[in-house]
């Protein structure tokens, strides 16, 4: 089978809406909540379930941020190579896609914090809503070494290091288009590794144990791994069938791996298959279901943390007040994982949805037009 595997005469599908990377983007998303939740359970769940509910954190933001090099490199690396989007227009409407809704939710914390302090009830670990931290996490520069960053909405520092990877966007794409495919899979592989070795014997740990406070060098080395994937993805032409059948299996030795430990490069190469076998395979059919609950990942991230502190911070007041038992703090909890998804549900579609369009109107009429392009953006961070 090893001549129709693989062929670079072949045309590899386009990216397209509706289809296996956005259902990944979806229930990666679903399952970044439920990691952050966990804790917050009557009995965590790493310590009831499994402790991959725990250890599970590490493995999503892998994904989340290879995943992200892969689909801007597929959606925007010809515009910026072939000069039709400046650098600095790439690099605007990527702040821009963040920023808004990331200041919202900054300033939904603030206001939970002093109204719940002003009406007797304060955060119950103050420790994580220190105002020195606020302004470096406010401004997202929390992951290149600022002080600040810690608690309030602390997931949002890959965020902060997704602005440094798309700095840096366009010279890593200059680097990967002067080869061929094969070699640029190569590259990131063996540039990968170099950058997890060099951290081993620096640092003494691996990349994916980097500090938030220098998150930019973790996200950094997988970001561009997923480029790679990605010049890779567009050059060669892989058989459907085999692309099935590698994201199932992939998937399958993701989760049985995972089971009985972290193993962290084992991991990764299960997920860079799953990502390069989900954009090998065409989109026949694709499903509006699977779009909108897709275009809704960037505020289920972004959100997910506001909702849990806001939630269990008065699920809690309730709980102790009326003594209630652990069946009724159970269902508390689920009930906290369902708000979680309704509000990022009505938060996309009534706030960040409308403010998008504006900032799209706004680039558009400052000459931007051809960043603006109705191009399929189907990556975590929108």
């Amino acid at each position: 089978m090893g001549w129709s595997a693989f062929s670079s005469r072949n045309e590899p599908p386009p990216i397209m809406r509706g289809g296996w990377l956005d259902a990944l983007r979806f229930i990666v998303a679903g399952l970044i909540i439920l990691h952050h939740f966990q804790a917050s359970a009557p009995v965590p769940l790493a310590a009831a379930v499994h402790p991959v509910f725990e250890r599970g954190g590490f493995l999503l933001t892998n994904f989340f941020l290879i995943d992200s090099g892969y689909v801007l490199m597929r959606v925007y690396g010809a515009s910026v190579a072939g000069g039709r989007m400046s650098k600095t227009d790439f690099f605007l409407k990527r702040a821009l896609r963040v920023y808004p809704a990331h200041l919202i939710m900054g300033g939904l914390l603030v206001a939970m914090v002093l109204l719940g302090t002003a009406i007797g009830l304060p955060p119950s670990h103050p420790e994580w809503f220190a105002w020195d931290q606020l302004p470096a996490q406010l401004a997202l520069v929390q992951s290149f070494g600022v002080h600040g960053g810690l608690g309030w909405n602390a997931p949002s520092w890959s965020i902060s290091a997704l602005l440094g990877c798309y700095l840096v966007f366009p010279w890593v794409l200059r680097g990967l288009t002067q080869v061929g495919p094969w070699t640029a899979l190569g590259l990131v592989i063996v540039g990968y590794l170099a950058a997890n070795e060099l951290c081993w014997a620096i640092l003494k740990y691996p990349t994916y144990q980097m500090p938030l406070a220098f998150g930019i060098w973790r996200a950094l080395p997988l970001f561009i791994l997923g480029m790679g994937l990605a010049w890779f993805a567009q050059g060669v032409w892989i058989n459907p069938r085999l692309a099935g059948w590698a994201l199932l299996l992939a998937s399958v030795a993701l989760a049985i791996v995972q089971y009985f430990d972290k193993h962290a490069l084992i991991s990764l190469v299960f997920i860079s298959i799953i990502i390069l076998a989900a954009g090998a395979v065409p989109v026949k059919k694709p499903s509006k279901l699977i779009e909108q609950a897709a275009v809704v990942s960037f505020s289920m991230f972004i959100s997910n943390e506001v909702v849990r502190i806001g939630w269990f911070g008065l699920a809690e007041a309730t709980s102790n007040r009326l003594n209630l038992g652990e069946a009724w703090r159970w269902l508390l909890w689920v009930m906290g994982v369902g708000a979680a998804f309704v509000f990022a549900f009505l938060f996309h579609y009534g706030v960040d949805n409308p403010i998008q369009k504006r900032i799209r109107a706004w680039l558009k009429k400052r000459g931007h037009a051809r960043a603006t392009i109705k191009e399929p953006v189907i990556s975590l961070e929108g």
